[in-house]
């Protein structure tokens, strides 16, 4: 229920804001943040009364949605026994966490590494492969986002990494497949695959096996336009690496906890990894929470060597108490089934119906509650809708369809020149009809600038 209007009250939240929070990703005096006044599952409103349908999930981690009773009562009740210890001790709430992810997690990655987000938990799975295998590169997809710190925003390939990409960190990235605008002028997926794979292999070859401690990819890639790899890829990477004694990272921080319709992405494909990351719907985003989950070999290398790398706030105990509770709701409301159907039965064909009826609609790509149209001035040619990392007026279409998305109540993710469907895990069917239908008429506005 959306509480009583107070203009007053958001401006005042505004002011503070723009007079003393400096924000991610922004040109200070560009942005205009909404001034937020509440939430509740898939839906928040602002000061003035207007309500959206969420369908970016914050930044894609509220899988079970906002304020969920159970979660909110859980970090209450822990803050009220031991709200927070140093991580060196053996604390009841940090070890259940840790053992409710493990039991979840492919294969047998039993020991659980915790940071406060995505980005340190690839920090450290890094330097945990380099200190394991003696080897200073890593590779990386262009296609991929992995954090904004120093080692990560290196592994990064979306342009985001270009102002801080010195060319120094040991970081070599290659192409990973993409059917829809495959660099290996593939037609099907077999094709891309073994294309793909092919590719990878000569990188390594060109690099030298014996420098590569890494090979990290996305198990569906997010932010980048959730690219489900074709069938026989991430197996063929995984023996790639085995053959060349390289660890194989797979970063789930967005795919993983439900979102792709199974616990983690890797589920799909029955691939186990040597080192997998997470973070965002582990607990849903409710306290900064994230972490490595590692393989025994890997865990093995620091049993009597000391692991150098530690956090102050690792394995907080508030944090891991909004886990244990996320991942019981997440049980006990069989929120991973329902997201597998949700995409099956909602999103997956409601999308597929507006990219028939939709000349801006050139692909529509996912699973569970992992959707992206991409979004194009022709279909034929494929070309997109907006020119690659465009701003200002070149990306002028992808803001009025954006513009056209929230004057109806639809908050859309959009990048580029996709739009992604990324509402809660827990949506309801309902709900998902009504985002699908905001999107119709915004999808009209992107019509105009086809060809």
């Amino acid at each position: 229920m959306i509480p009583s209007t107070d203009p007053a009250a958001g401006a005042a939240v505004k002011a503070a804001d723009r007079a003393h929070v400096f924000h991610s990703w922004a040109a200070q005096e560009l942005i205009d943040p909404l001034a937020v006044a509440g939430a509740e599952g898939s839906y928040f409103w602002d000061y003035d009364g207007h309500r959206y349908l969420d369908f970016t999930s914050g930044l894609v981690f509220t899988n079970i949605g906002y304020q969920h009773p159970a979660v909110v009562a859980a970090v209450q009740e822990q803050a009220g026994r031991l709200t927070t210890f140093a991580p060196g001790f053996a604390v009841d709430v940090r070890s259940e966490a840790a053992r409710l992810i493990a039991r979840r997690t492919p294969g047998g990655l039993d020991k659980i590494f915790f940071t406060n987000g995505g980005a340190e938990a690839v920090e450290n799975a890094i330097r945990m492969a380099r200190l394991h295998t003696g080897r200073p590169k890593v590779l990386s997809a262009y296609r991929s986002y992995h954090g904004s710190t120093s080692t990560a925003i290196g592994l990064t390939g979306d342009p985001r990494r270009w102002p801080s990409d010195s060319g120094t960190s040991g970081v070599v990235h290659f192409h990973s497949p993409f059917l829809y605008r495959s660099p290996f002028h593939a037609t099907t997926e077999a094709e891309e695959c073994a294309r793909a794979l092919e590719h990878l292999e000569t990188t390594i070859a060109f690099e030298g096996p014996a420098t590569i401690a890494a090979v990290i990819l996305e198990t569906v890639p997010g932010t980048a336009g959730i690219m489900p790899p074709p069938p026989g890829y991430l197996a063929g990477v995984r023996e790639i690496c085995d053959r060349h004694g390289i660890v194989f990272v797979l970063d789930e921080v967005m795919a993983g906890f439900g979102r792709t319709g199974a616990w983690f992405a890797a589920d799909h494909y029955g691939v186990v990894p040597d080192l997998l990351t997470f973070a965002k719907g582990v607990n849903s985003g409710y306290v900064p929470l994230g972490g490595v989950a590692i393989s025994a070999e890997i865990a093995d290398t620091f049993a009597t060597r000391p692991y150098p790398g530690g956090l102050t706030y690792s394995g907080h105990p508030l944090a891991c108490a909004a886990a244990v509770a996320t991942i019981r709701v997440m049980e006990d409301e069989k929120t991973v089934e329902h997201a597998a159907r949700i995409g099956e039965t909602v999103l997956g064909p409601g999308l597929r119906e507006l990219a028939a009826r939709h000349p801006s609609v050139g692909e529509v790509r996912g699973m569970g509650a992992f959707w992206a149209l991409d979004l194009v001035r022709d279909k034929e040619t494929r070309e997109p809708l907006v020119p690659y990392n465009a701003t200002g007026a070149a990306n002028a279409p992808m803001a009025a369809f954006a513009a056209a998305c929230k004057r109806n109540g639809l908050w859309p993710f959009v990048n580029m020149n996709r739009t992604h469907a990324v509402p809660a895990c827990n949506i309801t069917e309902a709900e998902a009809k009504e985002g699908l239908a905001i999107l119709d008429g915004a999808l009209t506005v992107a019509d105009e600038y086809t060809a």
